[in-house]
C-alpha cells in the first residue's frame, strides 16, 4: 500500500470521532441533563405545610345603640334589640343600631390567630 492510503485509513477513525452527531456528551445534552436533574430534585422536595391560622371570634353586647369590639378585632356582624334590623358598621370596630330607643346592641368581633 502506498503511504497516502495508510494515512487515509488512519484518518477515517479520527474523522468519526469529530462528527457532532456521534459525540456522547455534547453541550446541549449536558445542559438538558442538568435541567432534568434540577426538575426532579424540585419535584421530590417535600413542601412545607401551609401555615395554620384560625378565625377567633367573641361576641360583645352593650346597652344602647353602640357595641365596640376589643382592640385587634373587627366587626363581622351586628344585632339590635327590639327587632331592629337597621344597623351599620363604623370604623370597622363598632356596630351602630339605627333605630331609636335601642335597649341593646351586639357585635360579633373576630381576628386571625
Amino acid at each position: 500500500m502506498k503511504p497516502a492510503s495508510h494515512f487515509l485509513l488512519m484518518l477515517i477513525p479520527l474523522l468519526q470521532l469529530m462528527i457532532q452527531g456521534d459525540a456522547q456528551c455534547s453541550l446541549d445534552s449536558a445542559v438538558e441533563q442538568k435541567i432534568q436533574s434540577a426538575i426532579k430534585e424540585l419535584e421530590n422536595k417535600p413542601r412545607p405545610p401551609p401555615p395554620t391560622r384560625k378565625l377567633v371570634c367573641v361576641s360583645v353586647k352593650s346597652r344602647g345603640k353602640l357595641a365596640v369590639c376589643p382592640p385587634g378585632t373587627v366587626v363581622t356582624g351586628c344585632a339590635c334589640g327590639y327587632g331592629c334590623g337597621s344597623w351599620d358598621v363604623q370604623r370597622e370596630t363598632t356596630c351602630h343600631c339605627q333605630c331609636s330607643g335601642m335597649d341593646w346592641t351586639a357585635a360579633r368581633c373576630c381576628h386571625m390567630a
